[in-house]
């Protein structure tokens, strides 16, 4: 077993961070005033704030000239931040939460604003966009994407879909990767060491073949160990790391009006499965409550736990005219996920799902971006063929021994298919010189078909997992199609009074397509018409689930003020979502023995719900010389509210119900707060800066489904990172000491609630990252 990392005391952590700091400051030499202005290689510090510039609305403009709620953060602050992974950036975007769904590694939930999905089975859509380079990535699976060769990860709040390929409700998240470099042979090596035997490695370069071709690549190796390990299976960690990433990119510019770039990417995630932490004492085998909540005694590890993502993409863009530019965005992307998920985290077979998930998607999206004087807009088509497919078992061991059923499976396979197809456009004129108005819509059709086959097996696991069982029953073999369409508008009207200001008002609408639950057991339709017989139609309408969408009214107001040295940001927003889809499963006794026996999928359009909230974001420049002349103290902020209440909420039974719902992964109260302070410094005689910069996130209470549960639920917490910089002036040398989660909070960001299913009384929870502390080396080649 591997204990070495574990039981290690807070203050003696603190302490080997502060001993790190003091070493790396005890080999700093701070610059005296006098020093500082005669060093010439000493850049001055500039006086007012960076100007950002995103692409949220498909063409390059500064993010405070957007009148769409927007986050932004570069590739050089995420490094300066500490930042892993993309889950992390929840931390400094309002009213969004980004976490790893239970019961995997790389798979993603993702909400904002209270719109999102935590169920990655097939048949289910992310209410949150997530794009790699512009291309939309159609399943959760490996979308847990790590943070190397990024340019900025943008989060657009609210609905997207006049802009953007793939319609969205409740947001997107851009992850944009670095261009190369046309004139130079450049190269990054960077070196990572770190608690829980954490080394990380990362090289990338690239280099001009020609006047008009370039080539780049990035290789990356991020390993560390479990925060916990598996007490039953000797050699298993849990919450491991062992992730190898390629990037490869070409490039093609034979004029200076036509761009064309090929990419290439490829993750295989080869880290131990992570399981659950149980919150209660096992009935039957009597297994306690584990002392570190990172534990497990998971007896499950068939199929040997892997993630693998090959993604394809080639974007070509050619200026036509001064008016006209033309973009064309080809992608085909595939992943592949093999895990056995433990619900019972316990040696004994008491509820454990093999699994696989397998999806590929080709997509193809055409751009026509129009600038005169007085207007400009986008005008694009959008295609999407995607296949998402899952097969699991369910082994209830010990259910089965009960009934003299030796090895009982609930077998479930499904398969869904989706072609969509839309236009849009969107459109903005300059009335004035303050005034402007902006139109778009949007046609969207998607076409679902859907397989779903659920199977009573016995004698263990399926062929597919390497075993023998065989069917005995066959209670869905469902097989449906069925085509949504919708026209989404948006309207928006910006003022802006000077050139510090804009403010604006908008009206835009979001469309997330039904579709088949795939954990349905059609054997339980009703027989609605009560002729004694339930029809295919019968079976089809059990089986369906109807569109959601979302009509969002937002008000923003952006600022900078005191000659550039602060910006502002702030939303306010009013939503109305109806037919909420709401997947679930639930145990259920298929032959009436009053025991659970398998669990089956439970997906409605509950109702409508109204969502507001209020959004702020900024940064100052508090001081300059601050100490030290060439010293500069920043503050940054991210503040969020929401008020998200369920106005009808049908049930199963037919029941409003809508007084004892809450909304999922929704926190009342997010906020952010960062100092940032900056001043020279000499590192082993070379001329540089350091940085220092601390943060503190908080996250108000957050429920983990509709219903209230006091097990899986998380109050309220706040988390402290800190990081210590030093970057030489010439460019080519920096070092970083990293702390995250500084205090060791602990706390709950998934989990499994089945104590009716199985015998055992099944409630497991997964929590969110322990204190991490690490140091980083980077040399830069150019």
């Amino acid at each position: 077993m591997l204990t070495g990392h574990k039981k290690q005391g807070g203050q003696a952590v603190l302490k080997r961070l502060i001993l790190g700091i003091a070493v790396a400051l005890g080999t700093v030499t701070l610059l005296p005033a006098t020093a500082v202005a005669q060093e010439e290689a000493t850049e001055k510090v500039s006086d007012t704030l960076e100007e950002v510039i995103v692409t949220a609305t498909r063409r390059e403009e500064n993010i405070m000239d957007v009148p769409i709620s927007v986050t932004a953060i570069s590739g050089e602050e995420l490094a300066d931040f500490g930042i892993f992974d993309v889950t992390f950036i929840e931390q400094m975007s309002p009213n969004t939460t980004l976490k790893v769904s239970r019961g995997t590694n790389t798979t993603l939930t993702a909400f904002i604003r209270g719109v999102g999905q935590q169920d990655p089975v097939p048949g289910f859509e992310s209410g949150v966009g997530m794009y790699l380079d512009d291309v939309y990535l159609n399943r959760p699976q490996a979308a847990v994407m790590d943070i190397y060769d990024v340019e900025r990860i943008e989060v657009l709040r609210g609905p997207q879909g006049t802009l953007y390929g793939r319609n969205t409700i409740g947001g997107a998240i851009k992850y944009v990767t670095k261009r190369l470099n046309p004139d130079d042979y450049v190269a990054t090596a960077k070196f990572s060491l770190g608690t829980h035997q954490m080394v990380d490695l990362q090289f990338s370069g690239s280099a001009p073949l020609t006047d008009t071709f370039r080539v780049g690549a990035s290789v990356v190796s991020f390993n560390r160990d479990g925060f916990g390990e598996n007490v039953y299976l000797d050699g298993l960690e849990n919450y491991n790391k062992d992730v190898t990433g390629v990037r490869f990119s070409a490039e093609w510019e034979p004029t200076e009006d036509l761009f064309v770039r090929f990419g290439f990417d490829y993750v295989d995630d080869d880290s131990d499965p992570r399981q659950g932490h149980r919150l209660v004492p096992a009935a039957v085998s009597g297994n306690p409550v584990l002392d570190d909540v990172f534990d497990t005694e998971s007896g499950l590890n068939n199929p040997t736990q892997s993630v693998e993502a090959t993604g394809y993409s080639l974007t070509a863009q050619w200026n036509a005219s001064d008016l006209l530019t033309v973009k064309n965005i080809l992608a085909y992307r595939d992943d592949e996920t093999w895990t056995p998920i433990d619900f019972d985290s316990l040696p004994v077979a008491d509820l454990d799902v093999p699994a696989i998930y397998e999806n590929n998607q080709f997509s193809e999206e055409l751009q026509f971006l129009f600038s005169a004087d007085k207007w400009n807009g986008i005008a694009g088509f959008y295609y999407l063929d995607a296949d998402a497919s899952t097969e699991f078992d369910v082994i209830l061991d010990q259910l089965g021994d009960l009934f003299g059923l030796p090895g009982y499976n609930a077998y479930t396979a499904g398969d869904v298919n989706t072609k969509t197809w839309s236009i849009y456009g969107d459109f903005t004129y300059n009335i004035t010189d303050q005034w402007s108005m902006n139109l778009g819509g949007r046609y969207t059709s998607d076409k679902r078909t859907s397989t779903v086959l659920r199977q009573t097996k016995i004698y263990g696991t399926s062929p597919t997992f390497g075993g023998i069982a065989i069917p005995i029953a066959t209670t869905s073999d469902f097989n449906g199609t069925e085509t949504f369409t919708k026209f989404t508008p948006r309207v928006s009207v910006d003022y802006t009074p000077n050139d510090d200001q804009l403010l604006y008002v908008s009206y835009s609408e979001g469309f997330k397509g039904g579709g088949f639950d795939p954990r349905g057991q059609s054997s339980l339709a009703p027989d609605i018409d009560g002729d004694g017989t339930v029809s295919e139609d019968e079976v089809f309408d059990f089986m369906k689930f109807d569109p959601e969408t979302v009509k969002t009214w937002e008000l923003g107001w952006k600022t900078t003020a005191f000659q550039d040295r602060m910006t502002s940001k702030i939303a306010v927003f009013f939503s109305d979502y109806t037919d909420v889809q709401v997947p679930g499963s639930i145990g259920y006794d298929t032959d009436g023995d009053g025991v659970n026996d398998t669990f089956v999928g439970i997906t409605s359009n509950a109702g409508k719900a109204k969502i507001n909230g209020v959004e702020w974001e900024g940064q100052a420049i508090l001081a300059d010389d601050l100490g030290r002349t060439g010293s500069q103290l920043l503050f940054g902020w991210a503040v969020g509210y929401i008020d998200a209440d369920y106005k009808e909420y049908i049930d199963v039974f037919g029941e409003d119900v809508a007084d004892e719902r809450v909304f999922q992964n929704t926190p009342k109260w997010t906020a952010t707060g960062r100092f940032n302070y900056s001043m020279p410094a000499k590192l082993l005689g070379r001329p540089g800066t350091l940085t220092a910069i601390t943060s503190i996130s908080y996250r108000d209470d957050t429920s983990q489904f509709e219903v209230e549960n006091p097990y899986l639920d998380q109050e309220a917490y706040t988390i402290w990172d800190l990081s210590l910089i030093w970057a030489h002036d010439d460019g080519h040398w920096s070092a970083g000491i990293h702390g995250k989660n500084l205090t060791n909070k602990e706390y709950k960001v998934a989990g499994y609630f089945f104590p009716n299913l199985g015998l055992e009384n099944n409630i497991t929870a997964f929590y969110g990252n322990p204190r991490q502390i690490w140091g980083t080396v980077q040399y830069n080649w150019f």
